[in-house]
This record gives structure tokens, C-alpha cells and sequence, in this order.
């Protein structure tokens, strides 16, 4: 449908749309031409609005991983907040369904989602170094396990006699990422909390001579 000539495009409108047709088809499906043409109007204005395709990649992600942390609850424990926190991510970047937007530059986003869990690490005793550590740590780990896991295929033949979760080269099945998920993100918090109280790691450097 087009658009009167006094129509005024709201960016807002333009990143929706974008991420509709992103949801709908994929993101190879968003162009400037594409977003135009569902708004009924020409690609022309798009740029001075949004800047070229790239910015509007951007701005789709921006729009999918905005206010990603949960809310922390009253009493709560970093480790108990840091699961919650963890699955709740993974499961707001696996509705971006796309590696590319996920670990496209700039993702300001995950530096604002480990804000609730620093200050809750810190209330709990770890320092403020130890703290952005280890949610830098957790935020890797999610994203690259998110990057990772729409890539996997379930392996062939029956499984009811399976390995461990993950042995099998051949790939793993939906319920093994589940698992594998949960045991990541539990060694990662259960490591956190190990240093937290018996100090920095300091296998990395030489010993004197």
C-alpha cells in the first residue's frame, strides 16, 4: 500500500517492519528495497533514516537484544540469579535466529545485560575485577553456545544407549544441548565462585627462578 506524499517515516516503524520480515524469511530476506516496499514507500528515505543496510542489520539486532537480564529477585544468590540470568539470555538470542546478528560488533547490549549480575556478584562479596570477569565470561560462553548450536545436527541411528551428553562426533540430539547448556554454564558459575574465595588465578605465570 502506498504511503501519501505527507506520510512521515518513523524509525521505529522502519526497524519493525525490518525485523518482521527478518522473523518471516530470514535475515537474507531484509533489504532496503524489501522494508520499503511493505512500508509502500521508496527505498530513498530509508537512508537518510537509518543510514545504509548495515545500520539497519544493526538496528534489528539492537531492537531483538534490548533489555536481554531478567530482573533479580529479592535475597537471591549470585550463582542461583546467574542460571536464571543465563538461560533467559540464551533463550532471547536464540529468538534472533541468526549467528550474524548475534555476533555482529558493538553488541552494547550485553554489556548493559551483565549490569544486574555485577552489582549482584559485588553485594555478595566478589570484587568489581572478579565480577566483570566472570559475566564477561558467562556472556561469551551464551553467545558462542547460541552461534554454535543452530548449526548442529542430531546424530543418525538409536540413542537410547547414548554416551555422555555430546561424545557422540556424529552430533547431538536437542535434549543433549539442553544438557550440555546446563552443564557449561554450570562448571562456568561453579569455577566463578571457586576463585572468588581463594583469589585470583595465577596458574598462568612462570615460576621463579
Amino acid at each position: 500500500m502506498s504511503k501519501s506524499a505527507g506520510f512521515q517515516l518513523d524509525v521505529d516503524d522502519i526497524v519493525g517492519v525490518a525485523t518482521e520480515i527478518f522473523l518471516e524469511q530470514g535475515l537474507d530476506a531484509v533489504s532496503m528495497r524489501s522494508v520499503s516496499a511493505r512500508l509502500g514507500v521508496s527505498p530513498v528515505p530509508l537512508y537518510s533514516r537509518v543510514g545504509n543496510k548495515e545500520d539497519l542489520l544493526d538496528a534489528i539486532a539492537d531492537h531483538l537484544l534490548a533489555n536481554l537480564a531478567p530482573s533479580t529477585s529479592p535475597d537471591e544468590r549470585w550463582p542461583d540469579y546467574a542460571t536464571r540470568w543465563s538461560v533467559e539470555i540464551r533463550r532471547r538470542l536464540l529468538a534472533a535466529a541468526d549467528s550474524r546478528l548475534i555476533l555482529r560488533e558493538r553488541r552494547d547490549q550485553y554489556v548493559e545485560a551483565t549490569r544486574p549480575l555485577i552489582r549482584l556478584m559485588r553485594a555478595n562479596g566478589l570484587t568489581s575485577d572478579m565480577a566483570v570477569q566472570g559475566c564477561r565470561q558467562l556472556i561469551w560462553a551464551i553467545v558462542g553456545f547460541v552461534a554454535l548450536e543452530g548449526h548442529q545436527t542430531p546424530p543418525p541411528g538409536d540413542r537410547s544407549g547414548r554416551r555422555r551428553a555430546g561424545a557422540d562426533p556424529a552430533g547431538v540430539t536437542t535434549e543433549e544441548i539442553e544438557e550440555l547448556f546446563m552443564l557449561q554454564i554450570r562448571y562456568l558459575i561453579e569455577g566463578i565462585a571457586r576463585a572468588s574465595t581463594t583469589g585470583p588465578d595465577r596458574s598462568h605465570e612462570s615460576d621463579p627462578e
